[in-house]
């Protein structure tokens, strides 16, 4: 059994190396991949993804520990056997999230702008490895900082209207600090976490609107996308002839006309590479096989957004439930179990029973915020504010923007891990525990009769265990507050992004490969 469970761990981290190489390289520019760019960014995807994967493994063990009955398990009887399962989960969390701030203020910061160096053809290695020493100082500056603040911030919340509610957040946060203490590097994580939540924000919404909508749209055809790139063609030759025509008598075009040769032959040129494109995609066996299979990619997409509107119903009835019956601001809207009925939360604990159903489900949630993450990066591109610094496209994007990539996506699955809770709260505190509650007045002789109950805020402390999630977004309550109105701001995002979907038109089936304002060196890499 624990050879099986090696091989299964060996097995799981090869198949996350090969998603990741295989979508490294699908992306990658060939003329400008560098190896080491290449290796950090397979790793720094790797790593976003084994991170996403520690959340259902902590409801898991979780449940695991006790029977369907509420009873706990012979080997988690002992309260110190379960508290060293506790630990070992902390530590997983604590070491992954370590590894996290090293990629983003130390490991991805340097390769950068290493490659950035290596531009300057004056500059020679040494002068390159320097120069990135030098601006990665001052990512190293701002982790240390964090750290201090963390280290010294204060854990104990602010006095609430609610005593009795603050009394068992307290010993939720005591718990996690006095036993365990890296305050330091919670504090660092939550911060990472606050620009993970903008990312989410941003892409993730985006996404979760934009992929199932291009699947249930699909893409123009191929013949009429040419057809229609050869009538271009043939016009602004036309234009071009008509202009050219002017000097023919020996007389200089003005400055205007200049202009619009200029911009005429610029756009010639751009439709015959569109034409070379399209026509290597109507060969091509990949574009045969997606008409093929046009039924399945509209039936996916149809779950897709079935599943991106239960989201937002769920995370809208928990933050409502959060605004009606938490302490508010200054406790960070934070509650216990539900007060109002959750659609996933239920449908979560309704799949208990049937063994790993929930688990499956928790699993292919966490996975789903990770591929429209995706989506939305490589539809929208990576922006700063206005101002878009990179496109993601296949074979064509340069290294920089794939560390860009990759950073981000380690700062949106440490927000994933609040956005799921946030959808299922009482499953993601206590996952699929049961307890036993004796019945008022049932005895017999010296037995007493007692019924099992979900674990939820009422339950007795020693029968039920918190997730360590759940302890870690919630040790400092500030962040909590602002996790919050991240929410409300994430529903508003994916509404817009759903009205900006359902307007635009379908797909050309070579989406960019071929644009106007290309930056990149040459498509000949696409042309054979």
């Amino acid at each position: 059994l624990h050879k099986g469970r090696i091989s299964c761990r060996v097995l799981y981290r090869i198949v996350i190396l090969a998603f990741c190489w295989v979508y490294i390289r699908k992306f990658q520019s060939r003329q400008e991949s560098e190896v080491v760019s290449t290796i950090t960014a397979i790793c720094a995807l790797a790593i976003a993804l084994i991170t996403s994967a520690l959340l259902p493994v902590d409801i898991f063990l979780v449940s695991f520990m006790k029977y369907p009955n509420g009873t706990y398990k012979e080997w988690a009887a002992n309260n110190e056997t379960r508290g060293q399962i506790e630990d070992t989960v902390l530590y997983g969390y604590y070491t992954l999230y370590s590894i996290i701030l090293f990629c983003v203020f130390l490991w991805i910061p340097f390769v950068y702008f290493y490659y950035e160096e290596r531009d300057d053809d004056n500059v020679n290695r040494c002068s390159q490895v320097k120069n990135a020493l030098k601006y990665t100082v001052g990512f190293a500056i701002v982790c240390v900082v964090l750290l201090l603040i963390g280290a010294f911030v204060p854990l104990e919340p602010p006095p609430g209207q609610n005593s009795t509610q603050w009394e068992k957040v307290q010993y939720l946060f005591e718990e996690l600090g006095s036993s365990h203490g890296l305050p330091a590097l919670s504090f660092s994580i939550s911060s990472l976490t606050l620009i993970g939540m903008l990312a989410v924000i941003t892409y993730t919404a985006y996404g979760m609107s934009v992929l199932p909508l291009n699947l249930i749209k699909g893409t123009r055809s191929v013949q009429y996308e040419r057809l229609e790139n050869t009538e271009d063609i043939d016009d602004v030759e036309l234009q071009i002839e008509k202009l050219k025509s002017k000097c023919k008598d020996g007389r200089p075009l003005s400055s205007r006309d200049r202009n619009n040769l200029q911009e005429l032959e610029g756009k010639l040129q751009v439709l015959q590479r569109r034409g070379r494109h399209l026509e290597i995609a109507e060969r091509n066996c990949c574009t045969k096989v997606g008409s093929a299979l046009r039924p399945f990619k509209i039936l996916l997409g149809i779950f897709f957004i079935l599943v991106a509107l239960l989201f937002t119903v769920a995370l809208f009835i928990s933050n409502l439930d959060k605004a009606l019956h938490s302490a508010g601001i200054s406790s960070g809207f934070i509650i216990f179990g539900t007060n109002l009925t959750n659609p996933l939360n239920e449908l979560l604990l309704a799949l208990q029973p049937v063994f790993p159903l929930d688990y499956i489900l928790i699993t292919v949630i966490t996975m789903y915020f990770v591929v429209t993450s995706m989506a939305g990066i490589r539809n929208m591109g990576i922006w700063f504010f206005w101002i878009r610094l990179y496109k993601i496209r296949p074979k064509k994007t340069r290294p920089q923007a794939l560390l860009f990539l990759c950073m981000i996506l380690l700062l949106i699955v440490l927000h994933t891990s609040y956005m799921i809770y946030s959808l299922a709260p009482q499953y993601v505190m206590y996952g699929s525990q049961k307890y036993l509650m004796p019945s008022a007045g049932s005895t017999s002789g010296n037995a007493t009769f007692a019924t099992t109950r979900t674990c939820d805020a009422d339950a007795p402390e020693d029968q039920c265990t918190v997730t360590r999630s759940y302890l870690f977004l919630h040790k400092f309550w500030f962040f909590s507050t602002i996790y919050y109105f991240g929410n409300w701001a994430f529903i508003g995002a994916f509404l817009i992004g759903l009205v900006v979907s359902c307007c635009r038109g379908k797909k050309s089936v070579i989406e960019g490969e071929v644009e106007a304002d290309d930056s990149d060196l040459s498509d000949d890499e696409y042309v054979h």
